[in-house]
C-alpha cells in the first residue's frame, strides 16, 4: 500500500523560517531510515502559498487566486510518498519522525488508490494507458525532470524552501 504523508503548514513555514541545522540533520537521518527499509518513494519540501496559486474549477471556468492562503493549519508544507504493508506501520514510522517545525506541527496520513481499486471502470485500454505514462515518468525522473524524486536526504525538513 502506497500513503501519501502531508506535512502540514505552521506560521513559520508560511514565513519560510529555515530549519536548522539539527532538524535538517535528524531529518536526513529519518529519511535514510525510510529508505533503507524501502518505505521512502519520494519527498520534497514546499514554499510558502505567498508562491504559489490555485485554479478553481466552475464548469469550463477556471479562476486563479494567487497566494497567499489564509488558513495555515489547511496547507501543505511537504511531502512523502511511502510503500507500507499497512496504514499501522505508516503511523508507527510518522510517531518515530522528527518534529518536522521548531513548533506545535501535524503529519496526516492518506492512503494513495491502487489500480485495483478502481473496478472494472478502469479498463484494460486505461490500465495500458497508465501503464505508459508511468514508464515515461520513470523516463523524465531519471534526466531529473519528474516531480518525484528526492532532492536532498533532508528534503522533507526543507518543507519551505526549493531545494532543486
Amino acid at each position: 500500500m502506497r500513503f501519501m504523508i502531508l506535512i502540514k503548514a505552521t506560521k513559520d513555514s508560511e514565513a519560510e523560517v529555515m530549519p536548522s541545522e539539527q532538524l535538517l540533520t535528524e531529518m536526513g537521518t529519518f529519511n535514510e531510515e525510510l529508505a533503507k527499509a524501502g518505505v521512502l518513494l519520494a519527498g520534497e519540501g514546499l514554499r510558502a502559498s505567498s508562491r504559489g496559486a490555485r485554479v478553481k474549477f466552475s464548469g469550463r471556468t477556471r479562476t486563479v487566486t494567487d497566494g497567499p492562503f489564509a488558513e495555515t493549519k489547511e496547507l501543505v508544507a511537504g511531502f512523502w510518498l511511502w510503500q507500507c504493508g499497512s496504514k499501522e506501520e505508516a503511523i508507527e514510522w510518522v510517531k518515530s519522525c522528527p518534529n518536522p517545525h521548531n513548533e506545535d506541527s501535524e503529519i496526516e496520513i492518506r492512503q494513495v488508490f491502487e489500480a485495483e481499486d478502481f473496478g472494472a471502470e478502469f479498463t484494460p485500454e486505461l490500465r495500458e494507458q497508465e501503464k505508459r505514462i508511468r514508464a515515461q515518468a520513470a523516463t523524465g525522473a531519471r534526466r531529473g525532470h519528474a516531480t518525484f524524486q528526492i532532492a536532498s536526504p533532508a528534503t522533507a525538513a526543507l518543507s519551505h524552501r526549493d531545494v532543486r
